[in-house]
């Protein structure tokens, strides 16, 4: 199908999927085989070589939700980003990264590219001119990640992408938390899209997968390394994710509209100091998000009272779980000092505006009225604890 033509609920629904001529079924066939003929063939089918049928649909689905001409699914988010980056970079490389991005992106960073001899700079979100003053002959890529995690920094997509085309460095962006039902950074200029699948393409939970959209020479050089690195995905989870996608846009919507209002009424509320959201007014980046994205999304993340534990207000919800991951259709929470960002030091969290006290809030699907009962009840109960405690 042309996708360039369809809106989102379309293209989720029927981009990439494959025909079943055996029975004429209405969802793709699941091909299970790891084992395809070598003789007479256009095509050398291999698992890790990302060309099983059901992978190849997956990778088409994908790349026309995000406007990209070709893309990859693997093992893990992570899996994703380390090829992605390891496609580019080599020892004696220079990478540009924002100093707010994910956790385990940053540990990847400080604690991988050493062994490699790849050096790298972070610099602030929104300073455009930081990126710029610490591009050097050895530059390669510069990555940024937006909305981040957990503070929802938004970077300005257009800005990032003009400068490395300037300088004729591969951008990369880690487009997660927006989806591409919220964020298409393609058509801002971006050269490499990078998820974590097992967010909101899965949204239920249950797979861990990565993907990648890019140009096809791009996606060529990506899957050069990747075939090597071996970071594929098994083609039942690639069948269930596909599967999910279906609904990505549906889901997302409706975490796009319980979030707005989520982060509306927590602010309002006594207990909560602090409330980061790019579709609220008071976020400094209000505007710029609302230039670049279609939905502010569904993850949110506020700080309680001094005096109020978030661990007891955590142990106190009903409905909201207590769980690591995030962007199911169930609302969860976490600490992401426990978490996220748990392999950073305390320096570096400190560095982010990562407090011990953060709680990073993933919104469902659910009732907002009963999700903004279970955190009134909660509040009240840890607010009662802290009392006797003290």
């Amino acid at each position: 199908m042309e996708s360039k033509s369809y809106g989102k609920n379309t293209i989720c629904t029927h981009a990439g999927q494959l025909e079943d001529h055996q029975f004429g079924g209405a969802v793709s066939p699941l091909y299970m085989s790891t084992s395809y003929p070598f003789q007479d063939v256009e095509e050398k089918r291999y698992p890790r070589y990302f060309n099983t049928p059901n992978q190849q649909g997956l990778s088409k689905k994908v790349a026309a939700l995000e406007h990209g001409e070709a893309g990859l699914i693997f093992g893990s988010g992570m899996a994703a980003i380390m090829t992605s980056l390891l496609a580019f970079l080599q020892s004696g490389d220079h990478v540009v990264l924002q100093n707010a991005i994910y956790g385990g992106t940053r540990n990847l960073i400080n604690e991988e590219f050493k062994k490699f001899g790849i050096e790298y700079s972070y610099v602030e979100s929104n300073d455009i001119a930081s990126y710029e003053k610490v591009i050097a002959h050895n530059t390669k890529v510069i990555y940024i990640e937006t909305p981040s995690n957990p503070l929802l920094e938004i970077t300005d997509i257009k800005a990032i992408a003009e400068l490395a085309k300037k300088h004729k460095l591969i951008s990369m962006i880690d487009n997660t938390f927006a989806s591409p039902i919220n964020q298409t950074p393609i058509v801002f200029g971006i050269d490499v899209v990078l998820h974590s699948a097992t967010k909101y393409m899965s949204g239920h939970s249950d797979i861990l997968a990565g993907a990648v959209v890019s140009s096809h020479a791009n996606i060529e050089r990506i899957f050069n390394a990747g075939k090597n690195f071996g970071g594929t995905l098994s083609d039942f989870t690639v069948w269930l994710l596909e599967r999910s996608l279906k609904t990505m846009a549906l889901r997302v919507k409706r975490q796009n509209r319980n979030a707005r209002k989520l982060a509306k009424w927590l602010e309002k509320n006594t207990q909560v100091t602090k409330v980061y959201y790019p579709g609220l007014k008071s976020h400094p980046n209000y505007k710029l998000a609302k230039e670049q994205m279609k939905g502010f999304g569904g993850m949110l993340s506020f700080e309680l009272k001094d005096d109020l534990c978030s661990k007891q207000f955590q142990d106190s919800l009903n409905l909201i779980k207590s769980s690591m991951s995030l962007a199911g259709v169930e609302s969860t929470i976490l600490s992401p000092h426990l978490t996220s960002h748990g392999l950073l030091s305390e320096e570096e969290r400190e560095e982010q505006g990562i407090k011990n006290g953060l709680l990073r809030f993933s919104v469902g699907i659910e009732e907002v009225s009963d999700l903004k009962a279970d955190i009134e009840q909660a509040l009240k109960l840890a607010s009662k604890l802290s009392k006797v405690i003290v």
